[in-house]
């Protein structure tokens, strides 16, 4: 499996060999082996031209997710894309006195789970949604694939 990184943020400084751990780690967990997931590190302008363009709505939002192949193909060879903006968990860790790397792999596996095929549209899908990023985040520590400094 390979997971194709860009980085054209400047917001949070990313080891991208633990980027690529997190990813892989998490997609191997859930058994879902595609060929490639391709993550993008993107800025606050970047990130709410992208929701402006494609959810009509121009706020800022932490990730989102272009599926491509269907998880369960045979093959998958491309899962999708997953556009994250380091802003946002930074902003968003400094209102939860959180750690904004714990924060950004948050976001990481939220846009993985997306493209998985959960939804968060639906209070059902929220709760979903929330069990698994954390379920993932206790195992992705425990396997020491967290994005800290």
């Amino acid at each position: 499996m390979h997971v194709t990184i860009y980085d054209s943020q400047q917001a949070l400084e990313l080891d991208h060999k633990k980027v690529e751990r997190l990813a892989k780690t998490f997609l191997e967990w859930k058994n879902i082996l595609p060929q490639e997931v391709i993550l993008h590190f993107v800025d606050k302008n970047r990130i709410c031209t992208l929701h402006a363009k494609y959810f009509s709505d121009p706020s800022p939002t932490d990730c989102i997710t272009f599926p491509i192949d269907s998880p369960t193909a045979k093959p998958c060879i491309v899962l999708g894309e997953v556009f994250i903006c380091p802003q946002v968990a930074i902003e968003t860790a400094e209102k939860l006195e959180e750690d904004p790397y714990r924060e950004c792999a948050l976001y990481i596996v939220h846009g993985l789970l997306h493209l998985l095929g959960h939804e968060d549209e639906t209070e059902a899908g929220r709760k979903t949604m929330r069990l698994e990023e954390s379920t993932a985040l206790e195992y992705l520590s425990k396997e020491d694939c967290l994005l800290q400094e």
